[in-house]
């Protein structure tokens, strides 16, 4: 739209169903690539993606012409059919339901960046329900603990 101009960053987190520990590093690259191309085919700019075995982290610059519900409903349809289609796994993946989505501002950009690109040192330390609850408490939002994940022990590799 002309004259519409934004600044919105927005680090957002999708996790496998279950929370299984599936997304091997035999093909979780070739998952971040395929949800590159999902989020800047809508006009998005992808800053960085990375994430655990059963959680991905995403922050991108947002483009305020598309929805970020819908946006993350594409990448989860198709990443899902991505990943069944290509046979990455033997049984059948898809996404637990929902996502979280926290906005930065630019100053922040760097920080956020080097978070999600370190994650597995991250894990090494902090759980993924830790996380979780920890950037739910920093952002003020609301939640009910019946919907928070199991924890989950990582390899160690």
């Amino acid at each position: 739209m002309a004259n519409t101009y934004s600044q919105i960053y927005i680090h957002l987190i999708i996790v496998v169903k279950s929370r299984e520990n599936i997304l091997s590093k035999s093909f979780k690259h070739d998952v971040y690539k395929y949800i590159t191309g999902i989020i800047q085919k809508r006009g998005h700019k992808l800053y960085t993606i990375n994430g655990m075995p059963d959680h991905v982290h995403i922050f991108v610059s947002f483009n305020p012409d598309d929805s970020l519900s819908e946006l993350m409903k594409e990448v989860k349809r198709c990443s899902s059919n991505y990943i069944n289609e290509n046979k990455f796994l033997k049984g059948h993946f898809s996404w637990q339901n929902g996502y979280a989505a926290f906005s930065y501002s630019k100053s922040q950009i760097d920080k956020v960046v080097q978070y999600i690109d370190n994650q597995e040192l991250h894990h090494k330390k902090k759980t993924f329900r830790e996380e979780y609850v920890e950037l739910l408490k920093k952002f003020e939002i609301m939640y009910d603990s019946k919907y928070l994940f199991d924890e989950v022990v990582y390899d160690k590799e």
